[in-house]
């Protein structure tokens, strides 16, 4: 009896080991390894072929580009925009030499890439559009002013980020502050702005502090990732992300206790942790990987890229 039980003590802590292995691998795989040049804030990501890229804000000027092969392993591409096009000043005589939040989408046989124009704490601001059949070409063309805002709105025109609705529309989400992020449906050959502009969240009692929206569609929803409260102040960032979702790309966006996101509504999605300080704007691809940019508190809180699979639970609200 005892060398039975011997045996059946064995058999299990054995099977309690293989388990608890299970989960830690499963943890820890949900959390990409990444190596190489991460430092970016914005980031938004694509996978052409075999290869990946990442475009975010620059450092210390135009669009950075970050490429890998394999996706866990980055460095440096050409930045976009080494010199400012002339027709930036007419709209923006103060833009700054980094330009903000690209968006890089695929749509009808080009990659589309939206890009910000401004200075930091004003709302004299522009989103402009690149385009071009091959990332790795190196060739974009200049499509121009997509939408501008001035002292006189009372929105941002920064962050602008691409989604196709479930009828295979584009639309333009967009926004930071003021009061809050807006919507239109664009033109399918200019990839430009037709129509009316819609609100869709906002936080009229936290100082309008609302940015970087992020929208995709999944099983009948359209789900809008934001990012709240104060970015790029290092670890001392009080970023983090909340999510809301609608039936309707147009909202309202309700987060999980029903309240409407244009009434401060967001469900919390991401704080971060002890190393990672103000984890925020986000971008997801395929609807099962996230990326945004954390400050590392190991590393005097670098602005550094962090990928994470998306996974989705049973009442279909996101989870990492």
């Amino acid at each position: 009896m005892k060398r039975k039980g011997k045996r059946f003590s064995f058999k299990l802590v054995l099977l309690v080991l293989v388990a608890c292995f299970s989960i830690t691998s499963s943890a820890s795989a949900s959390f990409w390894n990444l190596t190489g040049d991460l430092q970016i804030h914005d980031p938004s990501i694509i996978k052409e072929g075999n290869t990946w890229y990442t475009f975010g804000t620059g450092s210390p000027n135009g669009i950075r580009v970050l490429r890998s092969d394999n996706g866990t392993n980055w460095y440096q591409a050409p930045t976009i925009f080494p010199t400012a096009p002339s027709w930036w000043a007419n709209y923006v005589p103060n833009y700054e030499k980094n330009q903000w939040a690209p968006d890089i989408s695929y749509y009808n046989g080009r990659y589309w890439l939206y890009y910000s124009v401004s200075s930091f704490g004003s709302n004299t601001s522009l989103i402009g559009l690149l385009s071009t059949p091959s990332i790795t070409s190196g060739q974009w063309r200049d499509d121009g002013l997509v939408i501008r805002s001035t002292s006189s709105n009372n929105y941002n025109a920064i962050d602008g980020d691409m989604v196709i609705d479930k009828d295979g529309n584009p639309w333009l989400s967009f926004g930071s502050f003021w009061s809050g992020i807006k919507l239109t449906r664009l033109d399918k050959t200019t990839m430009k702005p037709t129509g009316s502009l819609y609100s869709i969240a906002s936080r009229p009692n936290n100082n309008g502090a609302v940015e970087a929206p992020n929208i995709v569609y999944r099983n009948g929803y359209y789900y809008l990732f934001v990012s709240f409260d104060s970015c790029c102040q290092g670890v001392n960032s009080t970023y983090k992300m909340a999510v809301g979702r609608s039936t309707s790309i147009t909202g309202p966006y309700v987060d999980k206790n029903g309240v409407n996101m244009l009434n401060g509504g967001g469900t919390i999605f991401d704080t971060g942790n002890d190393r990672w300080k103000g984890p925020g704007h986000s971008d997801i691809l395929n609807n099962n990987l996230i990326v945004r940019h954390s400050y590392d508190a190991l590393n005097n809180g670098m602005p550094t890229m962090l990928i994470n699979d998306l996974y989705w639970d049973s009442s279909g609200w996101p989870t990492y």
